[in-house]
């Protein structure tokens, strides 16, 4: 059996004197998907932004294809691990196009003219091959949300995080955003997401992690989950969102 491609192994993680992760062990294995769900304050955010060292760790290790992310150049690790945020955060002054293509000319040193081919393919992966030369200002939400989706795959990653993307979205944009998200677990692309959107969990993710207080208290196969939590802590959840 292989190695996992994420691993956490006895993670702490405080802000001050606030503890917002308790010993956190979880494996990712390549491929799969993994839903990260619980109420606000759980920790489910700070989880993810360990992953990339957006968040230092104050104990444990967090291994990225075996090799510890606290041991790797920061910049090596972010080129490995793409995450889409909540807000969009785009260049509101570069077109979609040029927001997709800056990091593979900046970072990788990727020719222009390649960047920017790269960058038109993956608009075009995201349903906004009509949309490079706009600028964010004039693109809606869903749209934003997918110009950022395809920034952070310009990078080629080898994990994906995804922080709830849909929740600063109308709700009519939800959808246009999570059809891109499942086309990517269709394709094999490893993630790990943080959502409330409970029937896109129940449609995309290969299991549930449910966390409460900074720790993990109930991870299970997604069908299952739905079928019949195994703890009182995730009935209760599940009862309260369904």
């Amino acid at each position: 059996m292989s190695d996992p491609l994420v691993a956490f192994d006895g993670v702490d993680k405080y802000f001050g004197e606030t503890q917002v992760l308790r010993d956190v062990d979880l494996a990712v294995d390549e491929r799969e998907v993994v839903v990260v769900i619980g109420p606000s304050g759980s920790g489910k955010s700070t989880l993810l932004r360990c992953v990339n060292r957006l968040e230092t760790i104050q104990a444990g290790d967090i291994r990225l294809d075996g090799r510890s992310v606290l041991d790797t150049d920061v910049n090596e690790v972010r080129q490995r691990v793409g995450m889409v945020f909540q807000s969009f955060n785009l260049f509101p002054h570069k077109t979609a196009l040029e927001n997709v293509a800056l990091a593979p000319t900046r970072v990788k040193g990727l020719p222009a003219e390649t960047a920017e081919e790269r960058a038109r393919d993956l608009l075009d992966r995201v349903g906004l091959a009509d949309q490079t030369s706009s600028y964010p200002g004039a693109l809606s939400g869903g749209q934003q949300q997918r110009v950022a989706i395809a920034r952070a795959l310009a990078m080629e990653p080898t994990v994906m995080l995804f922080d709830e993307v849909t929740s600063a979205l109308d709700p009519e944009l939800v959808g246009e955003v999570l059809d891109v998200i499942e086309g990517l677990a269709t394709e094999g692309m490893t993630m790990l997401l943080v959502t409330h959107e409970m029937g896109f969990a129940r449609e995309v993710g290969d299991r549930i992690v449910l966390m409460a207080d900074g720790r993990i208290v109930e991870r299970t196969p997604t069908a299952d989950f739905f079928e019949g939590p195994d703890t009182e802590r995730g009935r209760a959840f599940l009862s309260r969102l369904l």
